[in-house]
Parts: C-alpha cells; structure tokens; sequence
C-alpha cells in the first residue's frame, strides 16, 4: 500500500464533510479525495433505480483514476440505496453510512426517537429493520427533509441561516403524535451535523446522534497498520457538475480541500 494512496469520499454535495472532519482528527495525514457528485445532487428525491446504476458506474471512473485505498460513501440515501451495487462492482473496501438509530436508543429516556433524513433514507426497509432491532421499545418518528439539506448546502456556501427556516423543516416531525416527547434525534443525513448549532437552538434539550464518529473508527481499524504520509499533502474536492464558489470553496479549504478539480461523466 503506498502512503500516497489517498481515503476516497463520497457525497452529492458537501454533506461528506461531517465524516471527513471526524477522520481527519483520527488520520491527521490522510490523503484525501472529496467527490461531490453536484451533477446528480439531490438524491434524496431520486429514485432507488437512478441512484443504484449511476453511483457504481460513477465510483468505479473515480476508483481507476484516483486508486483510492477504500471508498466511503458519506451519504445516508446512496448508502441504503446502493451500497451493496457498489460494493459488487469495486475491489477495494467501501464504508457505508447507516442511520444511527442504536445509539440513539441507548441514550433516549422518553422512548421517543427522531429519524431526521432525506426522503429516499427514511422511507427505506432498512430503518424498518434497524427500529426494529435496536429500538423496539421506542417510538421512532420520522421526517424526511429535503429542505435541510439545501440549508446546509447554503450555509456552506457562505448564505446567512435564519432560525424560521429550520423551524419550518422540522415542524413536520415535532407536529407527528408524540413528536414533543422527542428527546433524541437521529441525524440521518450526512449534511444535517453541520447544522448543528442551529438545529440546537431550534430544539434545545435535544441529543443529536450521527454516525461521522463510527464511521471514522471504521475507517482508521481497515487502515490499520497501513502507512500514511509524515505530513498531510493537498486535499482534492472533485465537483461532477457546476465548480464551487468562491465561498464554498473557502468552506471546503477549512476541510483541508484546496485543489478543485472538476469531473464530468
């Protein structure tokens, strides 16, 4: 394995962010290519058979032309979707994101769980299955947001966020029976831990739960004992459509993202 081999992350827009922050702390000189798939993005209003015979076809072109050592697909929708089609079609390992539902029933004392997603995540079998296996005891509510992911989007793309427009995006689930006994909160989309701050004003006393922290310890235990740079060398964000603006890109260089390169497939 060379040193050069850089991590491979994957997203529609810039919501891969929230894992790659959390991996970065772990893999301090990681190289890394950031792909933000902006010529399909949304995925959360496309449909399972879009999303599962674009993104192998998409991450098997980014595989031969960075030589990633492992994949990770840093989105809730395209990990539920299509995780297993892009498995079968690459040989290196990819890391998937699921909805944290387990530990957020572990720290839920009301009983009474919010899945907060895209559309295309919370409708999906696989919450059924993970409700049912690690929160059975719990009310499990969810809401998908399309709205909140276009926020994050904005906010790092250097737009002002005024606390109404969050309000609006989660009145839905609040407003569901029993969504005021809410104590705990799955954040089940890759974009929504970098509105943090202000889903916490909005819903103040509130634990949100995502799975940026996991999946950066499952990405340090498969690199284990792989060699990695002395020092970090220059990070790549890859846009498939439209380049970034001059303010998203400063947001990105905060990642340790300074060279854009543009893909079109």
């Amino acid at each position: 394995m060379s040193p050069a081999a850089p991590l491979l992350f994957f997203d529609s827009g810039v919501g891969g962010l929230s894992v790659l922050g959390p991996t970065r702390a772990l893999i301090a000189t990681a190289p890394i290519v950031y792909v933000a798939d902006s010529a399909g993005y949304p995925y959360g209003t496309k449909t399972d058979a879009e999303l599962a015979e674009r993104l192998p076809k998409l991450l098997g072109r980014m595989v031969d032309q960075f030589r990633p050592r492992l994949v990770v697909i840093a989105c809730n929708t395209a990990s539920t979707i299509a995780l297993d089609h892009v498995r079968a079609a690459l040989d290196i390992p990819v890391v998937g994101t699921v909805p944290a539902i387990k530990p957020a029933a572990a720290l839920s004392r009301s009983r009474v769980i919010g899945v907060l997603g895209t559309e295309a995540t919370v409708r999906q079998p696989y919450v059924d299955d993970l409700a049912q296996r690690f929160a059975a005891d719990c009310t499990v509510i969810r809401h998908g947001s399309p709205d909140l992911v276009a926020i994050a989007e904005a906010k790092l793309a250097g737009e002002a966020i005024g606390p109404e427009a969050i309000e609006d995006a989660i009145r839905p689930m609040l407003d569901q029976p029993r969504g005021d006994e809410i104590d705990t909160i799955v954040l089940a989309c890759t974009h929504f831990p970098l509105l943090i701050e202000e889903l916490s004003v909005a819903m103040p006393g509130v634990t949100f739960v995502d799975g940026g922290p996991g999946i950066a310890n499952r990405i340090s235990s498969l690199t284990q004992g792989q060699p990695w740079p002395d020092k970090a060398p220059e990070s790549i964000a890859v846009f498939t459509g439209a380049p970034p603006s001059p303010a998203l890109s400063a947001s990105l260089a905060r990642f340790g993202l300074t060279s854009i390169v543009s893909f079109h497939n």
